[in-house]
């Protein structure tokens, strides 16, 4: 089968012909011909199949006709991350080069004057990430009423990383007679619920079982221990790597993605980085970096795992196994695409045989180790002196100190031990007690209290007639003595009220 069968139009089929394309994937060769007919559709797909073009290119062949108004977009695409909906954005711009259509883009780390100006003027496909999307709403910028087709892509990412609450609430912000594309690698029961929620009798299309990776990739165990060891060991595979172009290396933390960048880097390997925590034009600069081949390594977490596209990447490195065995499928997904040979590589340590052992279970096979198992490893090279420190930082005493260990063997004379006998006292030298020497204070002197006494007496001597007060002075006010304070409180008797 050809693109001309699927029934496209005529500008669509020269842009994809521009691109050298001539046979769809099986993905999109069944789930163009329904799309254009305004049908929803259910695709289950492994990452790296096309999934991206099968709602593209429909989308465009039924935007020819219409125009888009201000605030109102006429298709709206979701994006679980930024990265998503840029590449998606330039699929737009690949596909829909013989159309004159607005496209706006609406993700973080953007200015918001920018992104209000493209949907003011009117846009024919909004691409946005969840959150974005819903503060513009919310804000009063946007308006979904106008909405004929919803793209929601990569939905089981879109569950990992929490945004099921918020798609619920666009599907029902738009229209209910809207035409639903809807795109997963995986199926689990919360994305099956959302399924059966908000699509309207979809096509069904599954061209490979859920969860399963591509033929053309090798997969590769390597056992090591620990991240040291894991470091010096990634550095060697990647030297001695067959056919090594280019690669990706995914690690679970962000603070691991940045220490391995580090070390990548000051053993003279050129490499980049990509995380949660980069604003958004470092994001995009590292990824065009990797992507023009100037690095030839790009350390990232799982946000670069789920369907960018990155032409021709030979290796995937795993130098943390992933602790959700889904994320697996995802990340060897980034090399052998489009019918390309790739290797994934996954570095294993002791504590990480029960994630290797699930996603075994969920890939329907075994994986196969490139040197020794984990059971064969050899016994990890202690570090530091003979006697190890503890992690209170002294050696023995679990971890305390000596005072605090012969204290315990003090309060513990007269027990007996494991082994019927008694236990060590060990004698505590005795120290002489330390001679605390007492400040010597100064003696104050009564001349400053005498003068202060003697300024109030000259005072109320000068208060006028019936102010004067026989009592003793007011001693330790000072000169600062409020003379309200000084006045005499006069309490008259009440008037009783005669009978």
């Amino acid at each position: 089968m050809t693109f001309d069968e699927l029934g496209l139009s005529q500008k669509v089929l020269a842009a994809v012909s521009a691109k050298g394309y001539t046979n769809p994937t099986p993905i999109q060769a069944q789930s163009i011909p329904p799309a254009l007919q305004g049908r929803d559709i259910l695709g289950i797909a492994q990452t790296g199949t096309g999934k991206t073009a099968a709602f593209t290119l429909p989308m465009l062949s039924r935007l020819e006709q219409g125009r888009a108004r201000a605030r109102m977009p006429r298709t709206l695409i979701l994006e679980p991350t930024r990265e998503l909906a840029a590449q998606v954005e330039e699929a737009f711009a690949v596909y829909g080069a013989n159309h004159k259509l607005n496209v706006a883009l609406l993700i973080g780390g953007v200015s918001f004057g920018d992104q209000e100006a493209k949907i003011m003027r009117g846009a024919d496909v909004l691409i946005a990430t969840p959150g974005r999307l819903l503060d513009f709403f919310d804000r009063g910028k946007l308006l979904l009423n106008g909405i004929d087709i919803l793209v929601i892509d990569e939905a089981d990412r879109m569950l990992d990383m929490g945004f099921i609450p918020d798609i619920e609430r666009v599907c029902k912000l738009v229209p209910f007679t809207r035409q639903t594309l809807f795109f997963s690698a995986t199926m689990p029961p919360e994305i099956t619920r959302l399924t059966e929620a908000f699509l309207h009798n979809p096509v069904r299309i599954e061209v490979s079982r859920a969860a399963t990776t591509a033929t053309t990739i090798r997969q590769i165990l390597v056992a090591s221990n620990g991240h040291a060891e894991k470091r010096d060991t990634l550095r060697t595979l990647i030297r001695s790597a067959d056919n090594f172009k280019n690669a990706i290396i995914f690690c679970n933390r962000k603070r691991d993605v940045a220490i391995l960048h580090r070390s990548l880097q000051k053993h003279g390997f050129s490499a980049g980085a990509l995380h949660g925590d980069m604003d958004q034009p470092a994001r995009m600069a590292s990824l065009d970096a990797f992507k023009n081949g100037d690095v030839s390594l790009i350390v990232c977490s799982d946000v670069a795992a789920r369907g960018l596209d990155i032409p021709d990447v030979s290796h995937v490195f795993n130098f943390d196994v992933p602790t959700h065995s889904e994320d697996y499928v995802h990340r060897i997904g980034r090399t052998g695409r489009a019918g390309r040979s790739g290797v994934a590589i996954t570095l294993v340590t002791p504590d990480d045989k029960k994630y290797v052992d699930q996603i075994q279970d969920l890939i329907g096979k075994s994986v196969e180790w490139e040197g020794p198992g984990i059971s064969e490893l050899p016994p990890p090279l202690e570090s530091g002196r003979p006697h190890e420190r503890s992690r209170g930082g002294r050696r023995g005493g679990g971890g305390r100190g000596p005072r605090a260990v012969e204290a315990d063997a003090g309060r513990g004379a007269g027990r007996r031990g494991f082994e019927g006998e008694a236990r060590p006292v060990r004698a505590e030298p005795v120290r002489p007690a330390p001679v605390r020497s007492e400040p010597v204070r100064p003696v104050r002197s009564e001349a400053p209290r005498a003068a202060r006494a003697q300024a109030f007496a000259e005072r109320r001597d000068r208060r006028p007639r019936g102010m004067e007060d026989d009592g003793p002075p007011v001693i330790g006010l000072g000169d600062h003595v409020p003379s309200f304070l000084l006045r005499p409180v006069v309490f008259k008797p009440a008037k009783v009220a005669e009978e």
